[in-house]
C-alpha cells in the first residue's frame, strides 16, 4: 500500500497543491507554521474522513472560501484508488472512490490504513485517559468497520442519554424513556469493551518484544486494558448509578471512561516512571501499532511522522529510523540534520514555504 499523489484545493494555507510521493521515505522540511502538518492532516483525512488534530471541516477550509477539495491516489494490491473528499462549510462532506460517491464514511475505511506519530503521542502515558482511549479508537476504527459502527452508535446514544438526563430535571414525565437509551447503550457498550480488550491482548506481546529490544533487555513493558466496567457488570452498574446520573446529568458508567495501564517491571510508569521511560514506552507502543496493523491487514500501513525526531535522543532516533525502512513514510521536520547524522536513506525531499511545496533533488 502506497500513496502515489495528493492534490489540495483551498485546504488551510494551500490555495492549490499537487505533489507525488515516493514509495519509501518522503521528507517535508521547513520552518514552523509553513504548512507541513497540513499535508499530513490531508493524507490522514483521506483515509479516515477525520482530522488527526480533531479539527472540524469548516476549520480546515481556507479562509474566506466555502469549499475545499482533497484528492489522494492510493495503490493497493495492484489496484489504484482515487479518493476524492469535498469539504463544505455548510453541509456534510462529499466522498467518492474512483468517482463513485459513497453514502457512509465508514465505507471508506480500510482502503488506506495510516499510523500517525506526533510529539503528543510521546505524552500518551503521562496525559489523561482520553488520549489513551483515542489511541484505541483511532486504530480500531481503521481496521474494524464493525467497531466503527458500534462506536458511532454508542457515542450518539450517550449524547442522547446525557441530554435526557438533563431534560428530566424539567420534564420528569420522560423518565420511562431512559430505559430505551440504557438498552442501546449496553448493547453497543459491551461490544466496544470486548473489542478493545481483544485489541490490547493482541498488541501486548508485540509491545513487549519491541520494548525489550529498545531498552537492551533491561525493561519488561506490559500494557493492560482497564475497562471502567466489564461486559457482564455493565448493565447492573448502569442501573445502580442511575440516581447519581440523574443528579449530575451525565452518564458515569461505560467504556467512555476506559483507560490503559503501562507497567515496566510491574511498576505503573504513569505514576512512578521517569519521563524517559514514558517516552520510550510511547515509542514502543507506536512501533507496535505499525506491526499489529500489518498483521491484521496483511499489508504495510502508511506512517506519518509529525516532527517527532526532534523530541527523541539519538539512540531512540536510530531505533525508530531503523524500524521503518520498509514502510512508506511521510515525515515533517524543521531540518535534515537527524537524517544526515544517522545516514538514513531518504527517497524524496520537499521544502515547504508558506503554503508552497518545492521538491529538492539536490540533497537526495
Amino acid at each position: 500500500m502506497i500513496i502515489k499523489s495528493l492534490e489540495l484545493l483551498n485546504y488551510r494555507n494551500y490555495e492549490s497543491l499537487n505533489m507525488e510521493f515516493d514509495s519509501g521515505t518522503n521528507i517535508l522540511y521547513g520552518d514552523n507554521a509553513q504548512g507541513k502538518t497540513n499535508i499530513l492532516e490531508a493524507v490522514y483525512l483521506s483515509g479516515t474522513t477525520k482530522s488527526h488534530r480533531g479539527s472540524k471541516d469548516k476549520e480546515i477550509i481556507s479562509f474566506e472560501k466555502d469549499e475545499s477539495h482533497i484528492r489522494t491516489v492510493v495503490e493497493k494490491n495492484d489496484n489504484e484508488y482515487c479518493i476524492d473528499i469535498h469539504l463544505k462549510k455548510k453541509g456534510a462532506k462529499g466522498i467518492a472512490v474512483n468517482k463513485v460517491p459513497i453514502k457512509k464514511a465508514r465505507d471508506l475505511f480500510g482502503i488506506l490504513n495510516i499510523v500517525v506519530f506526533s510529539p503528543e503521542d510521546l505524552y500518551i502515558i503521562k496525559e489523561g485517559p482520553q488520549m489513551r482511549r483515542r489511541f484505541m479508537d483511532m486504530e480500531l476504527c481503521q481496521i474494524d468497520r464493525i467497531y466503527l459502527s458500534d462506536l458511532t452508535k454508542y457515542n450518539k446514544t450517550l449524547l442522547q442519554r446525557n441530554k435526557l438526563l438533563k431534560d428530566l430535571y424539567y420534564r420528569p414525565e420522560l423518565k420511562d424513556t431512559l430505559d430505551i437509551w440504557d438498552m442501546q447503550l449496553i448493547e453497543t457498550g459491551k461490544k466496544i469493551i470486548a473489542r478493545r480488550n481483544r485489541f490490547i491482548n493482541e498488541l501486548m506481546p508485540v509491545v513487549y518484544d519491541i520494548h525489550k529490544k529498545l531498552t537492551g533487555d533491561k525493561e519488561d513493558l506490559k500494557i493492560l486494558y482497564e475497562p471502567e466496567t466489564d461486559e457482564e457488570s455493565f448493565e447492573r452498574n448502569l442501573k445502580e448509578n442511575r440516581e447519581k446520573d440523574l443528579k449530575f446529568g451525565s452518564t458515569s458508567v461505560g467504556p467512555h471512561h476506559d483507560d490503559i495501564k503501562f507497567l515496566i517491571n510491574d511498576t505503573d510508569i504513569r505514576k512512578y516512571g521517569s519521563q524517559g521511560q514514558q517516552r520510550t514506552s510511547a515509542l514502543s507502543l507506536k512501533l507496535s501499532e505499525i506491526k499489529i496493523v500489518e498483521e491484521i491487514i496483511k499489508d504495510k500501513p502508511i506512517l506519518l511522522m509529525d516532527d517527532v525526531l526532534s523530541e527523541l535522543d539519538s539512540s531512540r532516533q536510530n531505533f525508530l529510523l531503523n524500524n521503518i525502512t520498509d514502510t512508506q513514510t511521510i515525515v515533517t521536520c524543521t531540518g535534515l540534520d537527524e537524517f544526515i547524522k544517522n545516514r538514513f536513506e531518504i527517497d524524496k525531499i520537499f521544502e515547504v514555504i508558506e503554503g508552497h511545496v518545492y521538491e529538492n533533488k539536490e540533497i537526495v
